[in-house]
């Protein structure tokens, strides 16, 4: 049987792909909603942890930045760390991690955690064999005591295709608003694909519990990725709507005398556009 094309009103295109226009039309009732779950923290005085991990290019900045775009940057944090220093490489692994929890009323979204040391660390030698194992033994117990202390914790693995890396990859490559992205690591990445898979598998394994399981995002389109990635944390946090009401806008108090300095005095950026 011939396969029938998406009808006209489909939010799909012949490729199997998602409209522009269907995607930033969730995209935005979405955010919509996002805005609501913000509030409901901040009222209810939560502490919200979202880890998001994955391979290069598997598309995390693109659903982080899909997520904080609408919100308020004091509720909602993004942490994304460097490589640790001589001081943090003596302290207890977690340590650096711990301190940027959040408080009541706060939301921090972690581009890349402390799974570090179960992926990068552990393919590219970075951490020694006890190091590595005493990793797995311990992570279990520091998310269940995170738990225990009353924060939300969510765990988002993005899974991205051989092909699709290697065309994103390319695409960092030559676009130089892009290159940014992409490091010597990325490189090493490529080259040690199956060691990579080996330690994601093992990871799971060991990390995938009942208190804080992880949930796969299959990202080889990054619109379907973004929205159910939203959707699904809106969904994991129970929230209610507490929108303000509309706000009247005071009238200007012009009741007493000023007379404001010659618009001359200061110093303007220039007008080139």
């Amino acid at each position: 049987m011939t396969e029938q094309p998406p009808a006209p009103d489909s939010p799909v295109t012949k490729t199997g792909r998602l409209k522009k226009k269907y995607y930033e039309s969730e995209l935005q009732r979405l955010q919509v909603e996002l805005v609501k779950l913000q509030e409901w923290i901040k009222d209810r005085e939560l502490k919200v942890v979202v880890l998001f991990e994955g391979r290069d290019a598997a598309g995390k900045g693109g659903v982080i930045k899909r997520i904080t775009e609408r919100l308020n940057p004091r509720v909602a944090r993004v942490v994304a760390l460097p490589k640790p220093t001589e001081r943090e490489l003596s302290q207890w692994y977690f340590q650096r991690y711990v301190a940027h929890l959040p408080a009541a009323g706060e939301m921090v979204l972690f581009d890349r955690s402390w799974y570090n040391r179960a992926g990068v660390e552990r393919v590219m030698g970075f951490c020694t064999e006890d190091e590595y194992r005493e990793f797995l033994r311990s992570c279990p117990e520091f998310e269940r005591m995170l738990v225990r202390s009353g924060i939300i914790l969510l765990k988002y693995w993005f899974s991205v295709s051989d092909e699709e890396q290697e065309r994103r990859f390319q695409s960092r490559i030559e676009d130089r608003t892009k290159r940014w992205k992409f490091s010597p690591m990325d490189l090493e990445s490529r080259r040690r694909w199956l060691e990579y898979s080996k330690a994601k598998d093992e990871m799971f394994a060991h990390t995938d519990i009942k208190q804080a399981p992880w949930f796969a995002v299959n990202s080889d389109d990054k619109r379907r990725a973004r929205l159910n990635t939203i959707s699904h944390l809106l969904e994991s946090i129970p929230y209610e709507d507490l929108t303000p009401e509309p706000i009247d806008l005071p009238p200007r108090d012009d009741s007493f005398a000023y007379v404001r300095p010659p618009m001359d005095d200061q110093t303007f950026v220039p007008e080139r556009y």
